[in-house]
């Protein structure tokens, strides 16, 4: 019924709707709505050309990239570099940063902002020495380097930039640092047992290791005292090779680090390979240094011949002293090691060792400073050799059955024995004197000839302090110190040398097509050998002078110098040993053809006698002093089978005699002699005939003491007199004994003959 209803009611609507609409009627059409007028389209500018794409850059090209990424200081498994890696944390110590790592070194410089001389921090591990390391504003102006002795070299050039690493990290004043300040040590043979300190610090005392590749410690040697040098002894300073090659990068490639083999071959014809530099032998290097009777084997093979014996004295004294076997391991730290079975080798299970004395210490120590520059025997091999010999000789002083060294050769030949005061007395001024620098350093001579008479700056070598003019110390003499030229070995010529007395010599005899005189090699020697007083300066000295009263001003001696065998060879052309007025003297010694120069009688380098030369003609003699030629009894002993040097060395007696009677009685002050020690004459306090230590210069000479002692000097300081002229020798001390004897002392000539 609902559902129907509502049907009903949706048709009446339904019918409603439609008549509404029919009523209206039939609707028009729609009107279409004008179109809008069109918009002109936008005209689009044109699209701005694409800008060129940029050109690719080339790759910056490293100078040396290739040649340093090859080499040591890049080799990036080095232990050198990676020791750290497995360290927690995992970084570069600042103790070790300096020279492990490149960010170390910067800091060390103080290039990375911080303060030079010193690393602050630890390094990031992953570095090698690379391209920064060397090259920054630092070390374009570096010049000097400070070695773990607190040493500083100064006025240096890029070298100075490898010379801070490859220096050492300990030294001679370290180790008697640990010795006589931490440990406090007297018995240099106890064993050292460790103590704890004011500050709760156990101090053990234990080997010092000089660390790796100390190549500049060892090639400047005692200036530096890179290695333990023993009281009393004097070493070798810096090795200085020849101009040009004397630092480590003209030696050496900057970047592979390889030595420059090609360019030794100018001088050492025989290397081809850096295995040959192993055997060279230099002309300043000719003694047997090792003992075992070969000199002519390389000085690498001297050096390593003495450090063979060095062990050998180290575990023998391990075992006498300490009495705990000790060995050695180049490869282990810390290299030591207690030998438990006593088979020289490191094994399983052997520790280090511990039971040092000072002695041991010290020997130790300088068989690592051998052992850790491989390249010793380039860099400075005397030095090391001069560190060796002496260590085995201190441990000699304990062993049961010292080493044999009668044969070993610590020192060389006069002209380059570079320990010799002779060449060290100017280590601590840093210059030898234009005065001294001519027959005193290697670079004073050539620069004398060279400046007609002076040294002065000319080039290598010469150095200024202070306004004062001078030269470097050095070893000795240099082979550029007498030869001009190092491929064929020329000696620079000299035709006529100046003496102290004005006068001039020469060996000089044959002329050349012009006329004018040969040079002679032995004019080169003179040069040197030839005193720096005479006659003349004695006379200046003593002008106006009544003879046996002491001045009021008094006189100070005057030195002959040393060696003048030039002066006494020509005698009285040369006029250097004082000579009498209304005197005759001999002049040059002739001897015989072949034999009357320096270079006839002497060999040229090891400055030998050549004996076998002599026994020619004086057959049967054993030594240069069994040499007579002369019936004359020089000095009244009335022996005439002595050699000649017999007759001299009595005359040097008596005149000594004569002084010390003269001195006591005349100037009323007794004198004392010392040939070691300057200047020689001493005021003998306690009258006991020998310079004492305390005793002071003598000075209170008359004219005739000082020139009696001028002559006795003169032959003292030249010990072969006897043979480069004895009759001039003999005329001189037979003159001043006389001379002695007319001031008021007897003076016994009974039975003397004057030549």
């Amino acid at each position: 019924m609902k559902v129907r209803d509502g049907l009903f009611g949706v048709l009446v609507l339904a019918t409603i709707v439609f008549l509404l609409v029919a009523c209206q009627g039939t609707p028009p059409p729609p009107t279409a709505a004008p179109a809008p007028t069109p918009v002109p389209c936008p005209t689009c500018a044109a699209c701005p050309a694409p800008a060129p794409c940029p050109e690719a850059k080339p790759a910056v090209e490293v100078p040396f990239e290739a040649a340093w990424t090859g080499s040591p200081h890049n080799d990036k498994t080095a232990e050198a570099f990676v020791h750290w890696d497995a360290a927690t944390p995992a970084e570069v110590p600042a103790s070790c940063a300096k020279c492990h790592s490149t960010p170390g070194y910067l800091d060390f410089l103080g290039a990375d902002g911080s303060a030079a001389g010193k690393v602050d921090k630890a390094a990031a591990i992953g570095t090698t020495v690379q391209c920064a390391a060397c090259h920054n504003d630092v070390t374009a102006t570096k010049t000097s380097v400070t070695f773990p002795s607190g040493i500083e070299i100064q006025d240096l050039g890029d070298e100075s930039r490898c010379m801070e690493c490859h220096q050492g990290r300990e030294s001679k004043l370290s180790v008697d640092k640990l010795i006589t300040d931490t440990f406090k040590i007297t018995d240099m043979d106890a064993v050292v047992k460790p103590f704890v300190d004011s500050k709760g610090v156990t101090q053990t005392f234990g080997f010092r290791n000089v660390h790796y590749f100390a190549a500049a410690a060892t090639q400047y040697g005692t200036l530096v005292k890179g290695g333990y040098e023993y009281e009393g002894m004097l070493y070798d300073g810096k090795f200085r090779h020849v101009e040009g090659y004397d630092t480590c990068i003209s030696c050496h490639n900057s970047h592979t680090l390889e030595v420059k083999v090609e360019e030794c071959t100018a001088c050492h014809k025989d290397v081809k390979a850096v295995t040959d530099l192993l055997d060279i032998r230099m002309n300043g290097s000719l003694m047997d240094y090792d003992g075992d009777g070969n000199a002519k084997e390389g000085v690498s093979a001297e050096a390593a011949g003495l450090q063979e014996k060095l062990l050998v004295a180290i575990t023998t004294y391990a075992k006498e002293v300490p009495k705990q076997d000790i060995g050695y391991d180049a490869v282990t730290y810390p290299y030591f090691f207690a030998d438990a079975n006593a088979n020289g080798k490191l094994d399983t299970g052997e520790k280090s060792y511990s039971t040092w004395t000072a002695r041991l210490l010290r020997a130790a120590y300088n068989y690592q400073v051998a052992s850790k520059d491989p390249g010793k025997f380039a860099h400075n091999a005397k030095y090391i050799i001069q560190l060796l010999h002496d260590s085995i000789a201190d441990l000699n002083t304990k062993l049961a059955a010292p080493l044999d060294l009668s044969k070993a050769a610590r020192n060389d030949a006069g002209h380059f024995d570079g320990t010799a005061m002779a060449f060290r007395d100017w280590d601590d001024a840093g210059m030898v004197p234009a005065g001294c620098a001519k027959c005193h350093s290697a670079t004073g001579l050539p620069q004398f000839l060279t400046n007609g008479g002076t040294v002065a700056v000319t080039g290598s070598g010469s150095i200024v302090t202070s306004g004062v003019v001078g030269a470097e110390p050095s070893n000795g003499l240099a082979c550029t110190t007498c030869h001009d030229d190092l491929t064929d070995f020329s000696v620079r010529a000299v035709t006529s040398v100046p003496f102290p007395s004005g006068k001039s010599v020469t060996f000089s005899t044959e002329k050349d097509e012009k006329g004018n005189l040969k040079p002679v090699d032995a004019n080169l020697c003179i040069e040197c050998h030839q005193g720096r007083q005479s006659t003349v300066a004695v006379n200046n000295r003593l002008k106006g002078l009544e003879d046996d009263v002491v001045p009021e001003k008094k006189l100070s001696f005057l030195n002959v110098h040393y060696f003048a065998a030039g002066a006494t060879l020509f005698g009285n052309d040369a006029q250097v040993a004082y000579q009498y007025a209304d005197k005759e003297y001999a002049g040059r010694n002739t001897h015989a053809p072949g034999l009357d120069t320096c270079t006839g009688c002497h060999q040229t380098h090891e400055l030998e006698l050549s004996l076998d030369k002599c026994v020619t003609c004086h057959a049967g003699v054993k030594s240069p002093q069994d040499i007579r030629a002369t019936a004359a009894d020089f000095d009244g002993d009335q022996d005439t089978k002595e050699g000649v040097a017999g007759e001299i060395a009595t005359l040097e007696e008596k005149l000594f005699v004569g002084l010390q009677t003269y001195a006591q009685d005349v100037a009323k002050t007794a004198i004392a002699y010392s040939s070691t020690a300057y200047p020689y004459f001493y005021a003998d306090a306690n009258g006991n005939g020998a310079a004492d230590q305390d005793e002071k210069a003598y000075t209170d000479w008359t004219p005739r003491l000082l020139r009696a002692a001028y002559n006795y000097q003169y032959v003292q300081k030249d010990p072969g007199a006897f043979a480069h002229n004895p009759k001039y020798a003999a005329q001189i001390l037979y003159d001043a004994l006389e001379d002695l004897g007319t001031g008021g002392v007897k003076i016994d000539m009974t039975g003397m003959t004057r030549p």
